[in-house]
């Protein structure tokens, strides 16, 4: 069965010591299109994120955001040097003394003084792809089975269209030979009025209503549009990547409609063809949700 592009998957787990959550979600789009949102120290692995989607996904608009569980520690830790901050404050009173200022050295002028207090940066990251990986899998596994189970629906939903379609099509072969014999009657109706009484031509007679014949048979559209039927239910029922093919299959249904439409010229007929047209429409929107 195929799948649809619409998803959401979510996956959590320990990586290095902390906890990471990793969100998926899919929408339309007419080729693979992945996005990332990553924490900093995940930046070096999104190649990795993008070959490990690749492999689940083959077309849509992938938007992968990352997270700490527990919060995002690239700041660094803030360290105080005490001895510094005594050896300041000896220089600053002798400033004082120099120059011959009163008051107290402020514990705010001693903490802006060089080294007293430093931001110690963070060790290097020891994440590593492996422990990465089970989390986006997660993930990728959680949005895959929902895609999967809104590409049965859209599947059903799809099948049952095609199933108004052929039924309409029966309905357009059974109406057509009595639409074109009352053509044929009213040709020869038309033609005995305009030679009033004279003897027509019997061979330019069979000539014009062969020709008429020929631009009122709808047999070759509706041969067409069953093999076209047929070809879209097989593609259905194919698992994988079908969206662009019944995108194609579409189109080749909406020809062979719109001919049988130009041809009908008869009430009856011309009804089938509006609702054979609805259909085909909402076909080509839902085809555009499946991958």
């Amino acid at each position: 069965m195929p799948n649809s592009m619409t998803g959401f998957g979510a996956g959590e787990g320990g990586v290095a010591g902390r906890r990471l959550r990793i969100e998926i979600r899919t929408v339309n789009h007419r080729f693979f299109n992945p996005a990332f949102k990553l924490p900093g120290d995940l930046a070096a692995f999104e190649g990795d994120f993008r070959e490990r989607l690749r492999r689940e996904v083959d077309r849509g608009h992938v938007a992968v955001s990352a997270r700490w569980e527990d919060g995002d520690r690239r700041g660094g830790e803030l360290r105080l040097n005490v001895e510094r901050a005594r050896e300041a404050m000896a220089r600053l009173r002798e400033l004082q003394a120099a120059v011959g200022l009163g008051g107290e050295v402020s514990l705010d002028l001693v903490a802006r003084q060089l080294d007293v207090l430093t931001v110690e940066e963070p060790a290097e990251s020891s994440i590593s792809w492996p422990e990465v990986e089970p989390v986006l899998g997660a993930a990728l596994s959680d949005c895959v089975a929902m895609r999967r189970r809104e590409g049965e629906a859209l599947a059903a939903e799809l099948a049952g269209r095609l199933g108004e379609l052929r039924r309409l099509a029966a309905e357009v072969e059974r109406l057509a030979p009595a639409r074109l014999q009352r053509e044929l009657t009213r040709l020869r109706t038309n033609l005995a009025a305009l030679l009033e009484g004279q003897v027509p031509d019997e061979q330019r007679v069979a000539q014009e209503i062969a020709m008429q014949a020929d631009r009122l048979d709808v047999t070759e559209e509706l041969v067409r549009l069953r093999a076209h039927l047929a070809a879209t239910r097989e593609t259905l029922q194919k698992a994988g990547p079908i969206g662009k093919a019944l995108g194609f299959l579409a189109q080749e249904l909406g020809r062979e409609v719109n001919t049988i439409g130009s041809k009908a010229n008869d009430a009856e007929i011309a009804h089938r063809v509006i609702s054979m047209k609805g259909e085909l429409e909402k076909f080509r929107e839902q085809v555009e949700n499946l991958e």
